[in-house]
């Protein structure tokens, strides 16, 4: 049977399996949720969009009992009720799948699954019983995956493969998905949208949260809406454009996705940044990382104000590249020299004192000590700048990191804020609020919009075209085409280690970067 296409008439009698009604949550003085009034109908793929802070997620965990709501009533196939705990939720067949998956890596995909409904007898965990649970949940749900493997050997892709068969396991009738694409490739997003859609064809709801309006019209039957907690439009996909849901997140019309591009630099200047010979740890058969192997050395030359953009497939080495280029990681040959200064091969400390900065790949696991305060979190590289005789200047520290907060547009809550309290996009804000002190001179950015709403990813790069505008020399990785071709003044396409093309502005151009990305064959193959 073909897939139901999105917002399809046969959904349109299906009674409500989840209503909201009037439900509100606050938080300290933050009001997360207010009033919102959301139907959810059976058996059908329910987005829920917003700008980050729009109280999409709260929902979701009023929802699968992680908050229970100030006010408002919760109706759950047509009774109310009150869950306390994604216990209560559980046993109403509600289960929510996080961005950060909540799996235990050392143990088999098959133990993941049962886990908590493990078939026992004498007290210890029947494999055979489990092996033939398995084998019948794989035949129901049509999602193969090896029982054997350990989870923490998996891709996120089949991480979430493991999540959805938990899920399926426990007969749940209500799936919740957060952020479910925000660090797959295009081809893992694929995969999990034909997953998504399979949950639909066996009548499971799905509340499907993301940032990626695109992937929302293609996958929704149904639409919501919400902007500062509270519900602002219920819509069908149908009759929505992904600029009509971009101004119904944020209130106002978004001017073009990018900035103005500052002016290319002068071909005759000094490179800010010269790499030369650069051989990531885990190359050309040295021991150490899942670094693809190269046969050469990696050079590149960053001129002053230019942004170079790094594209290339997921596994083709660019963040081992630009790890070692910082000194996150340690190559095993090459050097790195900025503004003509002493070539060599950095740590963390010396790159900051030459003037490097680095927004890593995941905030949460690389960048933010999640804990630590916004003040905390944005000196902590320039402790030696406010340290005076061996103690912190608190006056000193607070006048920079306000002032780098401001520059940055870090919004959402005082100097001492916890940044796990910020939303993801003033989270990715106050890392780049970190580097916006005096004294940088090359800003590398590793997918910088990677979980951020619409609003912020404007707000993103209007301070990396800032960077180049003021002189900054930016090397910019994204898996997102668009990204670097609305923002970046050369490209460069990496794939197995080497750089294999090179596109400069105005020639930019997402096809062929796609093409010389999967190989010139593998491209052509794909389009026959």
């Amino acid at each position: 049977m073909a897939d139901p296409q999105p917002g399809e008439p046969a959904h349109i009698d299906e009674p409500a399996h989840i209503e909201l009604r009037a439900v509100s949550k606050r938080f300290g003085t933050t009001q997360a949720v207010d009033r919102a009034d959301i139907s959810i109908r059976r058996g059908c793929i329910h987005a829920l969009v917003g700008e980050n802070g729009a109280g999409k997620s709260t929902v979701g965990k009023i929802i699968v009992g992680v908050h229970t709501a100030d006010s408002g009533s919760m109706i759950v196939n047509g009774r109310p009720c009150r869950f306390r705990s994604p216990r209560q939720a559980f046993t109403s067949g509600i289960t929510a799948i996080a961005q950060e998956l909540a799996l235990v890596p050392d143990r088999s995909v098959a133990d993941n699954v049962f886990l908590g409904v493990e078939s026992t007898r004498c007290g210890f965990v029947a494999r055979n019983d489990t092996v033939q649970r398995f084998e019948a949940l794989v035949e129901r749900t049509g999602i193969p995956i090896d029982p054997a493997a350990r989870v923490g050997s998996l891709s996120v892709a089949d991480q979430q493969r493991v999540e959805i068969l938990r899920a399926a396991a426990r007969r749940s009738e209500f799936v919740i998905m957060d952020e479910p694409s925000a660090r797959l490739s295009a081809q893992e997003r694929d995969q999990l949208h034909r997953l998504v859609r399979s949950l639909r064809d066996q009548k499971i709801t799905v509340l499907f949260i993301s940032h990626f309006l695109d992937e929302v019209l293609e996958l929704a039957d149904d639409i919501t809406v919400m902007r500062d907690g509270r519900v602002v439009r219920s819509t069908k996909p149908s009759s929505e454009t992904t600029g009509s849901l971009v101004e119904a997140m944020i209130g106002r019309k978004l001017e073009g996705n990018f900035p103005p591009k500052p002016p290319p630099p002068e071909p005759s200047q000094s490179p800010v940044l010269r790499v030369r010979d650069l051989i990531p740890a885990g190359s050309a058969g040295h021991p150490a990382s899942a670094a693809t192997p190269l046969m050469a050395g990696l050079d590149l030359d960053v001129l002053p104000g230019e942004i170079v953009g790094i594209a290339g497939l997921v596994g083709s080495g660019r963040t081992e590249f630009v790890r070692c280029v910082y000194g996150a990681d340690r190559p095993v040959a090459g050097s790195v020299q900025v503004a003509g200064g002493r070539a060599g091969r950095f740590r963390p400390r010396e790159s900051i004192s030459a003037g490097l900065g680095l927004i890593p790949e995941s905030r949460k696991d690389q960048g933010l000590l999640m804990e630590r305060s916004l003040r905390e979190n944005v000196g902590l590289p320039h402790l030696r700048r406010v340290t005076r005789a061996g103690l912190v200047t608190r006056r000193s520290e607070r006048e920079l990191v306000s002032a780098s907060a401001a520059r940055a547009g870090v919004r959402g809550g005082g100097l001492e804020t916890p940044v796990r309290l910020l939303s993801g996009g003033n989270q990715q804000k106050s890392l780049f609020a970190r580097w916006t002190a005096p004294g940088l001179r090359v800003l590398i950015a590793d997918e910088p919009t990677r979980g951020v709403d619409v609003g912020s990813k404007r707000s993103i790069y209007d301070l990396i075209a800032a960077a180049a505008t003021d002189g900054l020399a930016v090397l910019l990785v994204s898996s997102e085409l668009e990204e670097l071709v609305g923002l970046c003044h050369r490209v460069l396409v990496m794939r197995d280690g080497r750089f294999v093309a090179e596109f400069i502005h105005p020639d930019l151009d997402e096809t062929q970067i796609l093409r010389h990305a999967f190989g010139e064959e593998a491209a052509v193959g794909q389009n026959s």
